[in-house]
């Protein structure tokens, strides 16, 4: 993985040269070396703050991570009018092994990845128990948010874990600093990821605060680990989760999607969105899906969405059914309204998630811990202003998931879990998994290439 070693070589330059003023409000150091970077708690908080900012790049949790999964799950929803070929790539399902996007995504995962382990390495310097603990648990949500991601593009999905023996990512758990901390890892298996990134999570919710501002909480854990358990079927421990973090009464839906998008500051109902300022961090949800007008690249928008995808809503009412506009200045494309601020934030926990995450489970388990999985899907219904059901199936549960995260990377894992088809791909068709990024397997052969490819 020469390519990411690359970059960890001058990991001490490039933390020292963020900055992260305004919501990510630190100092960092101007002149650190490699003696004396983390020679005290400052220094080491000012790498987390690093692994979070590298997070949000556009590589990753700043667009492109959720523009892939939502071009690979495209079945004639959506329309791709940019002039990249690599994005086009993601639509046709015919992706190349050096594919830039793809690319940048593994590099961009091993960096945060890197920059989470010296932190957790460099733990003792603190003396301090409440700050140490933080630290440490903000470093592990991070490990266990790249780790998700990367196995989920890069390795098959894991139904009820049955397939844990086939082949996953990576797992790097010691900081590269130096020429000899370079190793060259084969790839685990995809039980041995997920076994690493629960364990993460677990540990994360025991050491962070309920609340924590911006940065990664014990309920954001929580809710995430919600998310994975849903992923692999493990619906007690999502629906219990789940139902911890809406019963802790932190998060209230807002009024309005105008309150859930566009914010400079966390809504009411994010329970974790990646930062994004004048001066930090990139919106490329911007880029890509909004018109030139709101910031938008000149495909007006890159990413539009077509007739095929309206199919879904159930109430002409239902605002998320209105929340889009074709550009009157253009004429182009049908665009979404979620992200037509490009220093807004990225949202990527919701407090919508999470009551369906609980309505998914109750419903498959026949239990009603918390709520019913009718009343949870209506609270989520009633913000937007569709009508109550009175009775709920489970296609309404996944047909209410469409609905309320569109177009935030959910689409492609939710087929994949459930076993629906891509159009005409079957859901573990090998064209629905990413390459591994050729000139990684260039310099280190051991890392074996998916199936396909």
């Amino acid at each position: 993985m020469k390519t990411y070693i690359k970059t960890l070589l001058t990991i001490t330059v490039i933390l020292t040269q963020i900055s992260c003023e305004n919501r990510l409000d630190t100092d960092p150091e101007q002149s650190l070396t490699t003696e004396n970077a983390f020679d005290t708690p400052e220094k080491v908080t000012n790498i987390l703050i690093g692994a979070y900012a590298q997070a949000g790049q556009g590589a990753s949790y700043g667009g492109q991570l959720y523009t892939i999964a939502e071009l690979l799950a495209n079945d004639q929803e959506l329309g791709w009018n940019g002039t990249f070929s690599d994005p086009s790539e993601f639509n046709n399902k015919t992706i190349n092994t050096n594919n830039t996007f793809v690319a940048a995504l593994w590099l961009n995962g091993y960096d945060i990845s890197n920059q989470v382990n010296i932190v957790l390495d460099n733990l003792d310097i603190f003396e301090n128990l409440d700050r140490k603990n933080s630290v440490e648990g903000q470093a592990k949500f991070l490990r266990a948010v790249t780790y998700f991601d990367l196995l989920r593009f890069f390795s098959k999905h894991n139904n009820n874990r049955i397939n844990d023996g086939e082949l996953g990512v990576p797992i790097v758990r010691t900081p590269v600093i130096q020429l000899d901390d370079i190793t060259y890892p084969t790839r685990n298996t995809i039980g041995q990821v997920y076994d690493f990134i629960i364990n993460d999570l677990e540990d994360a919710i025991a050491l962070l605060p309920q609340t924590n501002g911006v940065f990664a909480s014990a309920n954001a854990a929580k809710s995430l680990l919600a998310r994975i358990y849903l992923q692999i079927g493990n619906y007690e421990q999502a629906r219990d989760l789940s139902n911890e973090v809406i019963q802790s009464g932190i998060y209230t839906l807002t009024e309005t999607l105008d309150d859930a998008y566009n914010n400079d500051d966390n809504s009411t109902e994010d329970i974790f969105a990646w930062q994004v300022t004048d001066s930090d961090g990139t919106n490329g949800m911007n880029t890509f899906w909004a018109t030139d007008r709101f910031g938008g690249r000149p495909g007006n928008p890159d990413i539009s969405i077509k007739d095929a995808f309206f199919g879904i809503f159930d109430d002409a009412n239902d605002a998320r059914a209105n929340y889009f506009y074709i550009d009157s200045e253009t004429g182009s494309g049908i665009a979404s309204f979620k992200w037509i601020f490009g220093n807004s934030n990225i949202p990527f926990i919701r407090l919508p998630e999470i009551y369906l995450i609980r309505a998914e489970s109750n419903f498959i388990l026949n239990t009603a811990i918390g709520d019913s999985p009718l009343n949870d899907v209506n609270v989520v219904r009633n913000r937007s202003n569709a009508f109550p059901f009175t009775d709920i199936e489970y296609v309404d549960i996944i047909l209410e998931r469409l609905r309320e995260l569109s177009f935030e990377g959910h689409k492609l894992h939710d087929f994949k879990r459930l076993e629906i088809s891509v159009g005409e791909l079957p859901f573990d068709d090998n064209r629905l998994v990413l390459p591994i990024p050729q000139r990684e397997r260039n310099i280190n052969p051991d890392l074996e290439q998916n199936e396909g490819y």
